[in-house]
């Protein structure tokens, strides 16, 4: 265009035309570039603001949860005892003693996991209790002899087969050791022994801990299969066994 102009300007003769025409041609040249750049500006703004939008949200990404859902549960710090299942009415979140109270979930998992293995403890101590009362010793034949309240038969187990006590005893430390193994973080520090034998572990339990993917009570043990696979179930089956180990408890301190 601009050469187009120019060259109707050289063959112009007449002076005054010719400066008309090439004032004109400035003023046509600066419209031109005016809304060239008008109409450009808009567009590149517009499409860098809808890229830079595009980065920001493909880098953000939703926070990881604070704890693993396990057996259907997510811990709660929020929640009584973190949220694990165990309360029934019409005693509700029974805590008299503050047990729980400032608790982390840590801390909270392992008093679960006392009272779930105490109860089971418990449940077996009951029904071993009810059967030798009746004089049946499912182990070993006394020939009907009566030795009292079944509090005092463990004694006279021991005098018929000295043996059962040591057999007794590597019984519990095989399932002690298959518990801790299964549930517990390894008591070994994260950077050698400069760190300790309990450097790994956290401040709100420097001595023990179970793991974070660990359920209390939940030691992969179940040859019946009456696991529930359903999360409201497994809560309902949970709160049914505790309820039954807690009564337990109270049964056998009363033996």
């Amino acid at each position: 265009l601009t050469q187009h102009l120019t060259t109707n300007h050289t063959r112009c003769t007449n002076p005054q035309k010719t400066g008309k025409t090439m004032a004109v041609s400035k003023l046509l040249i600066a419209s031109l570039a005016t809304s060239a750049t008008a109409f450009v500006g808009p567009v590149a703004g517009g499409a860098t603001s809808a890229l830079r939008a595009a980065a920001v949200e493909e880098t953000e990404e939703p926070a990881p949860p604070a704890y693993p859902t396990v057996n259907g549960w997510t811990a709660d710090p929020s929640k009584f005892c973190a949220g694990l299942p165990g309360a029934l009415a019409p005693a509700g979140n029974f805590d008299p003693l503050d047990l729980c109270k400032d608790k982390s979930v840590a801390e909270i998992k392992m008093l679960r996991e006392a009272e779930v293995t105490h109860g089971r403890v418990a449940m077996t101590a009951v029904l071993g209790f009810l059967v030798q009362e009746t004089g049946f010793h499912p182990l070993f034949n006394l020939g009907g002899k009566s030795i009292g309240p079944a509090i005092l038969h463990l004694t006279e187990v021991r005098q018929q087969e000295p043996i059962f006590f040591e057999i007794l005893t590597l019984g519990i430390g095989a399932a002690e050791i298959y518990r801790s193994l299964y549930g517990w973080t390894s008591p070994s520090g994260s950077g050698g022994p400069a760190d300790g034998p309990l450097g790994n572990l956290p401040e709100d339990t420097p001595f023990r801990r179970l793991t974070d993917t660990y359920y209390p009570g939940d030691i992969g043990f179940d040859p019946a299969g009456l696991k529930p696979t359903d999360p409201t179930e497994f809560a309902e089956m949970a709160t049914k066994e505790l309820q039954n180990g807690r009564l337990a408890m109270l049964a056998a301190a009363g033996f």
